[in-house]
């Protein structure tokens, strides 16, 4: 959070030196989106083949559009509802562009970091209170999150081999092991807030203790966290026991979205004519997406492509891989982020406007 800037009024990306972060990341995210299928091309000796282009019928593009409707829609329902259920009440229409705003963000900055930013900035900037605002896209995220890391260890369980050489030799039982305790970790974030608290006032007190920061900074920096993280906590205890209806939707519209999320590749294969394991395809991606979970990489460019070849290099011909590997990273990200980019400039321009 050090490239953000906090007051009543602003609450984002406050100097030069961030965006040329953000540029640069972006610029890294660009390259190895290209690098790494590339490099698969060469790899595999693969050719453009006239045939995938059959892929593109009605019935197709039809298929693609439902499941992309369903994506987007989803996603901004998983938000909606969890600000529903922390007593947060925006309109549904205005959650859709903090979906596409979510895109753009959380694939030019490492480890999804600047989605959920800059998603508060602009629910704050809709009167949403900053603790408010963190707690429902934490929530949301830690919805996803449990979703997809509680089911990894039975996966490696139920069949050790589904993650292929790659998670050989040890590397399931130690992925295993990590998502269990980042179940545990979310579990004491979200019921012992109180910890967190004390732990963060300690940091803060060291740091004063060097010399880092003023005994005044010191006590306005820990009465603004205590304050938030308060109100984080409150909002926190509001969705455990808030309204039913709302937390069944948050819940359930999240698995949609993973279940969507997870189904383009299983799209995109129907289209090329492959006999798939539905099942199989999902389970392959839920332990794609875990790993894509701790890439440092903006977007988890190179590795997320890198990581689908590996698992689905031994049902697809070698042609047909590095297209789609394309199809599945423009469906799922680059349209979403190209869409953003857009709808970020418009809620800037419109802000300006309304300020």
């Amino acid at each position: 959070m050090s490239d953000v800037e906090e007051n009543s009024e602003n609450f984002f990306i406050k100097d030069k030196k961030s965006w040329l972060k953000l540029i640069g990341f972006s610029a890294l995210f660009v390259l190895l989106s290209f690098l790494v299928p590339f490099s698969l091309y060469k790899e595999v000796d693969s050719s453009l083949n006239s045939d995938l282009l059959q892929i593109f019928t009605l019935e197709f593009v039809v298929a693609c559009f439902a499941l992309l409707l369903v994506y987007y829609t989803s996603d901004a329902m998983r938000l909606w509802f969890t600000l529903r259920a922390i007593g947060c009440h925006q309109a549904f229409k205005s959650i859709f562009p903090l979906v596409f705003i979510n895109f753009l963000f959380s694939n030019i900055t490492p480890m999804a970091t600047g989605g959920g930013v800059a998603q508060v900035w602009f629910l704050h900037r809709r009167g949403v209170r900053l603790g408010a605002a963190t707690a429902a896209t934490s929530i949301r995220t830690v919805l996803a999150s449990l979703l997809i890391f509680i089911p990894t260890p039975f996966l490696f369980m139920i069949n050790p081999q589904l993650s292929s050489d790659l998670l050989q030799d040890g590397w399931g039982i130690f992925l295993s092991a990590f998502a269990i305790g980042y179940v545990l970790l979310s579990a004491i974030v979200l019921l012992r807030i109180r910890w967190v608290i004390h732990t963060l006032k300690l940091i803060l007190n060291q740091i004063h203790r060097f010399g880092l920061i003023s005994q005044n900074t010191c006590q306005r920096r820990t009465w603004q966290v205590t304050r938030e993280l308060f109100h984080f906590s409150c909002c926190i205890n509001i969705f455990l026991t808030g309204n039913l209806r709302d937390k069944l939707m948050a819940i359930g519209s999240t698995i949609l979205f993973l279940v969507s999320l997870f189904s383009f590749p299983a799209l995109l294969l129907w289209g090329l004519g492959y006999q798939i394991d539905y099942t199989a395809v999902l389970a392959l991606m839920v332990i794609n997406t875990f790993i894509m979970y701790f890439a440092p990489t903006p977007g988890a460019s190179g590795i997320a492509e890198g990581v689908f070849a590996i698992f689905f290099g031994a049902i697809i011909q070698a042609p047909d891989l590095v297209f789609i590997i394309i199809a599945w990273r423009f469906l799922t990200i680059y349209l979403g982020l190209f869409i953003g980019i857009f709808v970020t400039i418009f809620e800037f321009l419109s802000g300006a406007k309304n300020d």
